[in-house]
């Protein structure tokens, strides 16, 4: 089986560490550098054109401005930002450079695994408590959500997207060439997943994911 190719872009020592030694006991991940700062970041993406890179933001010599460089210059690896607790404000600015996944340092190692490999392939997982509290515009540190991961898969996000847009279930269907029964179970999934109660809370989701623009939503009182 093909290796999962990873940076680890952190200027803690103690959470490169960590990362490390539960990289290294599994063997289906190649750790290929450590990146301390953006500029070193750059350049071992550069040499060693990694799968995945896993990223403290927060931490020193990086920055939300390095995060959007990265993912620029270098849109074939998936970021998978693992950071501690941010306010709301900073969690809403990070999902839309357009990083792949979002856990929390509190996490478990279970999780953090399942997400390394989601995120390698292309897949959205975000730690439920970060989709929850800016979802509901809660503290991100409320006790009432747990950590745990949350994934949502690249054919759930095309059906979040066309609801979103105002498609129905079968004219969803009929774009995604699959039947209303399996675009309503997909639905549901989604809105358990999600915790939402509504449409109106998954077009939010698909807004705050750039999914959609928000400009979609807008009419004129002429209308």
């Amino acid at each position: 089986m093909k290796k999962i190719k990873i940076i680890i872009a952190d200027s803690h020592f103690l959470s490169r560490k960590g990362l490390k030694v539960l990289l290294s006991e599994n063997s289906e991940f190649l750790l290929l550098a450590e990146a301390l700062s953006t500029s070193e970041l750059i350049s071992q993406s550069h040499i060693h054109k990694p799968d995945l890179i896993i990223i403290d933001y927060t931490s020193v010599n990086y920055s939300l401005d390095g995060l959007k460089k990265i993912v620029k210059n270098y849109p074939n690896a998936k970021l998978l930002a693992i950071t501690i607790l941010q306010s709301n404000e900073i969690i809403s600015k990070v999902l839309k450079t357009g990083i792949t996944s979002h856990l929390l340092k509190d996490c478990e190692q279970d999780e953090i695994i399942e997400a390394i490999y989601k995120t390698a392939k292309g897949e959205k997982f975000m730690c439920r408590k970060i989709v929850n509290a800016v979802l509901e515009g809660k503290p991100i540190n409320n006790g009432e959500y747990s950590c745990e991961g949350m994934k949502v898969s690249e054919r759930e996000m095309e059906i979040i997207t066309l609801i979103a847009e105002g498609y129905s279930n079968k004219e969803a269907a009929d774009k995604l060439f699959l039947s209303t029964h399996t675009v309503s179970t997909h639905r549901k999934n989604i809105m358990s997943k999600l915790r939402l109660n509504n449409t109106a809370g998954l077009v939010l989701f698909a807004v705050r994911e750039n999914l959609v623009s928000p400009n979609h939503f807008l009419f004129t009182s002429g209308n």
